[in-house]
């Protein structure tokens, strides 16, 4: 009990010195605060308008037609066009007495449980997540979003417990049909896996755009379209690599990735769940957390296909580590060299660990030296 408020004490300190530091005036940080500056992708602005990414791609057809690769574009997808339940038709899984099932109907998938007697049919809305790794489904019953109990997981080719979800054995239909969300968890969900689905603190659906499009990290263009065809030099439009290390990966891309201070907020922090939130590890990380260099851009380009071959990122690390320990030290090269090797780097200090549950690895972005048999930090 001791250990752990001494850890929430120095979680909390070192929560309230790093916002401190994010208060300070920079020239990079204090521009992006005059100039369209409140912009976060789950943080609505009023009086804008959305234009699309075939607006944006007029002048940044490179990083549009990239982006198209990136998983974040595919991160929620109406039930029409979900390609996950079109190439599985048919799925089914069983709880005690309750058999839950997705079934393809033309251009709809429909999600049932029953239990032998009595039965409660929905029809799936949008699919939460590629399927990469899962993906989970939302549905209306009765007027109000759900959650889908059951997950599709990639390695088992079917379904399994929603991650988080209970896994007993549900006590009637209702009960194990999924979670009930609140307007302000539906919010949260739909803002963070699609693009303009917020107006006016209300979900707007039929203004939704799949996915996280170019507006999704960069505000919507309908200014910054105005201005360009003014001349104007204000452009009016957010750009995240003008942030500063931290402040991007926890406040911008923790968003909804979480950062430090939304885990912090969780019990546990998220437990073994914030295996999942890379910016709250990184800022665990000792000797990278802080370092104006590390921020979620630094490993990977939002507007690319996730680099997965460990090797990628052994020039990430060598940016700033040694090679060798006889090697001179630079102003940017300063970080001591590994005594075992100097390619693979993520394998040992950022391993791929099982998530409970989750039937897939993640990569742990808590860079540390891992030790045979430790447990996972938290």
């Amino acid at each position: 009990m001791v250990q752990r408020v001494k850890k929430a004490l120095l979680l909390t300190g070192l929560f309230v010195f790093t916002f401190g530091l994010w208060l300070l005036p920079s020239s990079r940080g204090q521009n992006q605060r005059d100039a369209f500056s409140r912009w976060r992708p789950t943080r609505e602005l009023t009086g804008v308008r959305y234009v699309g990414s075939t607006a944006c791609a007029q002048c940044h057809a490179q990083q549009t037609a990239k982006r198209l690769a990136n998983s974040m574009s595919r991160a929620l997808a109406p039930v029409d066009s979900c390609e996950i339940l079109k190439t599985h038709p048919r799925l089914n899984f069983s709880n005690g007495p309750y058999n839950y099932q997705i079934a393809r109907e033309g251009n709809r998938s429909v999600y049932t449980i029953t239990d032998g007697l009595n039965s409660i049919s929905e029809p799936i809305l949008y699919c939460f997540g590629q399927g990469k790794a899962g993906q989970t489904y939302v549905f209306r019953h009765q007027g109000v979003f759900y959650e889908s109990r059951v997950s599709y997981y990639q390695e088992i080719q079917g379904l399994d417990f929603t991650i988080i979800h209970p896994r007993s054995v549900p006590q009637s239909l209702e009960d194990g049909l999924g979670r009930p969300m609140t307007m302000e968890a539906a919010r949260g969900c739909f803002a963070c896996h699609s693009t303009a689905a917020v107006s006016n603190a209300q979900l707007q659906l039929d203004h939704l755009m799949p996915g996280v499009t170019c507006e999704g990290c960069h505000g919507p263009g309908g200014n910054h379209t105005a201005a360009i065809k003014a001349g104007s030099k204000n452009l009016q439009v957010f750009n995240p690599a003008k942030l500063e290390a931290d402040e991007l990966s926890q406040e911008f891309c923790g968003a909804c990735h979480v950062g430090f201070e939304k885990a912090l907020l969780m019990p546990k922090q998220g437990g073994a769940n914030n295996l999942r939130y890379q910016p709250y590890r990184i800022f665990n990380s000792r000797g990278h957390s802080g370092d104006a260099r590390m921020s979620c851009v630094t490993c990977h380009d939002p507007h690319d296909e996730l680099a997965e071959d460990a090797a990628f990122y052994d020039s990430k690390c060598l940016a700033c580590h040694l090679a060798t320990r006889n090697q001179a030290k630079t102003i940017a090269r300063s970080a001591p060299a590994c005594p075992v090797s100097k390619q693979q780097c993520t394998t040992c200090h950022m391993p791929k660990i099982e998530l409970p549950g989750g039937h897939a690895k993640f990569t742990d972005h808590w860079i540390r030296i891992v030790k045979p048999g430790e447990a996972i930090p938290n």
